[in-house]
């Protein structure tokens, strides 16, 4: 039995780079926060300023494998979430969307917890709609070499709103669009995190097409904002899927140009073959967030470069080693 009187939260995948942030922002709230990560894609040094806070603790555990944690929030993060890590175990990423994602419901079907699942843009796939809608279906491809993530948080939101059906489980489901900041690892093999230590090396910077397809970049202490403000919502409002990110829209061509700029390299730009599936244009329709929530995106995508590339450099000066893993 608990007797502490702090409303406690259980952050999966904690430790890695969006997790690491909600454990920051729940403490900031005065919560008791339970960070449970395998550090397969996560970092201690992602938490190394909360260790010695009073009211965080830090568990080494794989959601594949059943817990029993007792919390009245559950935030589900606990998923490679970049081509190059669940490409690397594609049995294993399925796995811990599917059988993490159904431990972690049960736990909270048990407990009474509030279940908050992160899912992603990708579910939408190479989408044929655009803006993206939380109505439309996708475009996904179940055999390529990314439907182990794309199909496995297809199948994880499948499992939430099953769980919400047949047992009334609080759930809330969100679908995250490309995301940065600090604390995205050097070597994770996203946009943002190569364009900025490419360009902080003096590297040439690898757009992979000709860089006409575009994305929307989401600044992460925005995206923040609205996971907390979903976890502490009125359950009534979660029949479905919202959408979270940022709606403006850029090439990749123009980020490249806009990183090179403002971290005033001399680094080029160099083209390799576009990889199978990589969609050709993602950006959300964030109407029902904004309708709900009375929430929209705050950092400018200049702004949040110049944090990011801030935050590298610093990365690089001190640890220069994990600029060429």
């Amino acid at each position: 039995m608990r007797t502490n009187s702090l409303p406690r939260v259980l952050i999966t995948g904690g430790a890695g780079f969006i997790g690491s942030h909600l454990c920051e922002r729940f403490l900031e709230r005065n919560f008791e926060v339970i960070c449970l990560d395998n550090f397969f894609t996560g970092s201690r040094l992602n938490l190394s300023h909360l260790k010695d806070h009073p009211h965080f603790e830090l568990v080494r555990h794989d959601v594949v494998e059943p817990l029993a944690i007792e919390s009245e929030y559950i935030l589900n993060f606990a998923c490679p979430a970049s081509p190059v890590h669940y490409q690397y175990d594609p049995v294993m990423t399925m796995r811990i969307s599917v059988e993490g994602t159904l431990n972690l419901l049960n736990l909270a079907r048990r407990t009474g917890a509030t279940f908050v699942q992160a899912s992603t843009s990708e579910v939408y796939g190479d989408p044929e709609e655009h803006p993206q809608k939380e109505s439309y279906r996708g475009c996904v491809n179940p055999t390529g070499t990314r439907a182990c993530y794309d199909e496995g948080k297809r199948a994880a939101e499948s499992l939430c709103f099953d769980f919400r059906r047949s047992y009334q489980t609080d759930v809330r489901v969100i679908r995250i669009f490309n995301t940065y900041g600090p604390r995205m690892a050097c070597n994770d093999g996203r946009v943002v995190s190569n364009f900025i230590t490419q360009a902080i090396s003096g590297r040439p910077l690898t757009i992979y097409g000709d860089g006409s397809q575009t994305r929307s970049f989401c600044y992460v202490q925005d995206l923040v904002d609205g996971i907390e403000r979903i976890t502490m919502a009125d359950k009534n409002l979660f029949s479905s899927p919202y959408n979270l990110g940022n709606d403006g829209e850029f090439t990749v061509r123009e980020l490249a140009e806009k990183v090179i700029r403002l971290s005033e390299s001399a680094s080029a730009i160099e083209y390799k073959d576009l990889p199978q599936d990589d969609p050709v244009r993602r950006r959300p329709d964030l109407s029902r967030m904004r309708q709900a929530f009375d929430w929209n995106p705050a950092v400018p995508l200049e702004k949040g470069l110049i944090e990011s590339i801030s935050w590298y450099r610093k990365l690089l000066e001190t640890n220069p080693a994990l600029f060429h893993q």
